[in-house]
């Protein structure tokens, strides 16, 4: 365990002794030493006998360093525990590639942590290196093709959309050669690496229900496309019994617990821009049976990660919408958004606040148009002048939303008891509608455009003309009913970074279209997004280390 994540811990609990407070059995636990599990998988996909409270945790559009949803969520979790009530967190798993970074692991911060730290910001229970050996298995059987077929195969080497990928940040791999020599033939091809949790087999893994499932998706993931313009699948040339086969026990939900002691589901790892930005339907789905309030996750803010859980996961029909949400927010963001510069940010400005807060009633308008309860929850540094808190508060008050001070970081569930009964007076009281945003059964563009005008604020959508006639063709080989995943910057409501606060009068611009058809959703991009990261010049790489006695170091959150 990282000696970081020991401070302020009095125990770990034994594995079986968290799975009990669930009703779980020592026999459903396949573990992995004395802190971590799977659940069997005959457990998590057994029919369920009640569904608990699904509570989502979003965000306002964050500074660079985050706005602190995770350590929210888990220290939300910890205090409804303190309450008395019977609850579970439900994370995302984290990628090598910002552990080694410069974002650090993804297990919270402070008194809020999921543990153990270290071995869950590591290698954990394998299921990144499965996706990563799956997602390249499918590569590797698109060449082989390409080699024995040559010219006379269906699959053309020059259509293959299909790249390899590594859990690790590497920007020397983003764009490569490869079949250079006689080893294909003469065959040389222009292609790259994303990073592990950007793979469409890490969404497919978190998108599906059960085994069936996952083979069903999998077969459906798209290779490229023939000489006469028809798509190919991995089912075309046999490729998904066994990619199956490397992720069956990946799609086994991972138990773990919080510092509190709660139960936490820490399983699937997908981007909330590329992708739809949670954790998997099978761990959610089984917390939901067996406890009575679940916290959730979702990647970046409202306009990203919340708006792909209601359009893309609640659509599955394998979750329920969510029974209230909570909108994460920071004194610091809030300035940020209000015109301040990054080294001002600790110093007391209600103006500056106030500014910013049109960032916020943004977000707050995204989840009320989803007809979701929902409280505002004010992440609190150490050094948050009163002031500042105050004028937030009454922001809020006049906006007519619920609104928390959240303490987790410095308190643990203590410091979230305030956010905890407020949360549980929204359930209980506030109107509850949920509708989703669109219909399916509209064409693709109205779609985006949708999305665009009501989340983002943009008065129109340009479009181009590549990507137009990328959208007709999907519609033309029967893919116009998926939901829309549009991928843009997590530092805008906009698709221009430069843009903070509330843009008003700008236009989103759709650069390129991408089908994802084992996941099951047309990807929008807008603007170049990065897929596989590069190490910043000082990596926290070079801070972590092993003791003598195995203890790992310089591994935070």
């Amino acid at each position: 365990m990282s000696k970081e994540c020991k401070d302020g811990i009095g125990g770990l609990k034994p594995i079986e002794a968290v799975a009990s407070q669930l009703g779980l059995e020592e026999g459903d636990l396949e573990k992995f030493g004395r802190f971590m599990a799977k659940i069997s998988m005959s457990r998590a996909t057994a029919p369920a006998a009640k569904t608990g409270k699904l509570i989502m945790v979003t965000a306002m559009t964050p500074t660079p360093a985050g706005e602190g949803k995770t350590t929210t969520a888990i220290g939300l979790a910890d205090a409804l525990s303190i309450l008395g009530k019977k609850a579970a967190v439900a994370l995302r798993e984290p990628s090598l590639g910002p552990v080694f970074g410069m974002k650090g692991g993804a297990t919270g911060g402070g008194k809020a942590h999921v543990i153990p730290c270290a071995e869950i910001n590591l290698h954990f229970t394998g299921d990144m290196h499965a996706v990563t050996a799956a997602h390249n298995l499918l590569a590797a059987m698109a060449d082989n093709r390409v080699y024995f077929d040559g010219s006379c195969g269906r699959l053309d080497a020059r259509d293959i959309v299909w790249k390899r990928v590594v859990d690790m940040n590497d920007r020397n791999l983003r764009n490569i050669i490869t079949g250079i020599g006689e080893a294909m033939k003469g065959v040389a091809l222009e292609t790259g690496f994303d990073i592990t949790a950007a793979s469409e087999v890490m969404a497919v893994l978190c998108l599906s229900s059960d085994l069936k499932d996952l083979k069903a998706r999998l077969g459906s993931l798209l290779l490229g496309y023939s000489s006469d313009g028809k798509p190919d699948f991995a089912r075309d040339i046999k490729a998904h019994g066994a990619m199956t086969a490397l992720l069956r026990d990946a799609l086994k939900p991972n138990l773990v617990q919080t510092i509190g002691g709660t139960p936490a589901f820490v399983h699937g790892g997908p981007f909330a821009n590329i992708a739809h930005g949670t954790n998997s339907i099978v761990s959610t789905r089984l917390a939901l049976s067996l406890a009575d309030y679940v916290v959730t996750e979702t990647g970046f803010a409202s306009d990203l990660g919340a708006e792909k859980f209601f359009d893309i996961v609640v659509r599955t029909g394998h979750i329920p919408p969510p029974d209230a949400c909570v909108v994460v927010a920071t004194l610091r963001a809030l300035k940020y958004h209000g015109g301040v510069k990054l080294e001002d940010l600790m110093k007391e400005n209600g103006e500056a606040v106030e500014r910013g807060f049109e960032n916020l009633r943004k977000h707050i308008e995204n989840i009320r148009l989803f007809g979701v309860p929902l409280v505002v929850a004010l992440n609190k540094f150490p050094d948050d002048p009163a002031a500042d808190i105050a004028r937030l508060a009454g922001l809020c008050s006049h906006e007519g939303v619920r609104f928390a001070l959240s303490d987790v970081f410095g308190r643990g569930g203590e410091g979230g008891l305030d956010l905890a009964r407020e949360l549980l007076k929204a359930i209980d009281q506030d109107e509850h509608h949920f509708q989703f945003l669109y219909p399916l059964d509209l064409p693709l563009q109205d779609k985006i455009e949708i999305v665009a005008q009501k989340i983002y604020g943009a008065s129109s959508v340009k479009m181009k003309a590549g990507a137009r006639k990328k959208l007709q063709k999907l519609e033309q080989d029967g893919f116009g009913r998926l939901p829309i995943c549009i991928a843009k910057t997590q530092s805008s409501l906009s698709d221009d970074a430069k843009l903070l606060g509330r843009p008003r009068d700008f236009d989103i611009t759709v650069t390129d279209v991408a089908l994802r058809s084992g996941a099951g959703f047309v990807v929008a991009l807008c603007g170049d997004i990065m897929t596989m990261p590069g190490l910043p010049r000082s990596p926290d790489a070079e801070r972590i280390d092993v003791t003598d006695d195995g203890e790992i170091v310089g591994i935070m959150g």
